[in-house]
C-alpha cells in the first residue's frame, strides 16, 4: 500500500513539473513575441535564433532547436540525463509555442518598451523553468552548471554570456537596438538573480548530483 502510494505521489510530482514547464515555456514564448514586435534581440541561444530570423528570415523555432543541439551534450555530461531530457522538452515546447504565436495578429512596440517588458516576462518564465529543474539550453545550462560547480550567481553569468551574444547580433539589429537588447538581458538577469537562492536549493542533491531535476 505504501509503495503504491509513493508511486502515485511520484507520478503527481512529475505531472506537476511538466505543467510548470509548459507554463514557463508559454511565458517565455510571449516574451520572445514582444521582443520580435520591437525588433530587439536577447542573449543566449534565443538571441542567436532571433538574429538569424531577422537576417535570413528563418523560423525562430527551428533555429532555436538546431542551435541548442551542442549544448545538449554539455547538459548530458555535466547536469545528468533527467535534466537534459527536461531541457529538450522545454526547448521543443518553446519552439512550438513561438510558432503558434505567429498566427496571432502582428503588433509593434518601441524598442525601449519591448526590451523592458519582454525581458521581464522572459525572466519570469526562466525562473519557473529553473525552479523545476529545467532550462532553455545554451547559456541556461552553462549558468546552472557554474552555479552547481563554483557557486556563481546564474543571473550574472547569463548577463556576461548574453552580452557577448548581443555584440555578435549587432549586424542584424544595429547599434541602437543592440543597446536596447542589452537592456532586455539586464531585466532577465535581474529576475534570475532574485531567485538564485531558490534555484540553488532546487538543484541540491537530495538524490545524486548528476540528476538535479529530481530534487524537490
Amino acid at each position: 500500500m505504501s509503495k503504491a502510494h509513493d508511486e502515485i505521489i511520484e507520478g503527481s510530482d512529475i505531472c506537476l513539473r511538466i505543467l510548470y514547464m509548459i507554463i514557463g515555456c508559454a511565458v517565455v514564448s510571449f516574451g520572445v513575441l514582444i521582443l520580435q514586435s520591437s525588433e530587439v534581440i536577447t542573449g543566449g541561444t534565443a538571441g542567436l535564433a532571433l538574429s538569424l530570423s531577422y537576417m535570413i528570415g528563418s523560423s525562430f523555432g527551428l533555429a532555436f532547436i538546431l542551435i541548442n543541439i551542442p549544448f545538449y551534450i554539455l547538459s548530458y555530461l555535466k547536469m545528468g540525463t533527467k535534466f537534459t531530457l527536461s531541457t529538450i522538452f522545454a526547448v521543443t515546447t518553446l519552439s512550438a509555442m513561438t510558432e503558434l504565436l505567429q498566427l496571432f495578429p502582428s503588433f509593434h512596440l518601441t524598442p525601449l518598451l519591448g526590451s523592458v517588458i519582454g525581458g521581464l516576462i522572459i525572466g519570469m518564465g526562466l525562473a519557473v523553468l529553473f525552479l523545476n529543474g529545467s532550462s532553455l539550453g545554451g547559456a541556461n545550462i552553462l549558468s546552472l552548471f557554474l552555479q552547481k560547480k563554483f557557486g556563481l550567481d546564474p543571473g550574472k553569468t547569463m548577463f556576461v554570456f548574453d552580452s557577448l551574444v548581443i555584440l555578435t547580433g549587432l549586424f542584424s539589429v544595429g547599434l541602437v537596438r543592440g543597446f536596447y537588447s542589452i537592456l532586455s538581458v539586464f531585466m532577465i538577469s535581474m529576475i534570475v538573480s532574485m531567485i538564485k537562492g531558490k534555484i540553488s536549493i532546487t538543484n541540491e542533491p537530495k538524490v545524486p548530483m548528476e540528476t538535479p531535476s529530481q530534487a524537490s
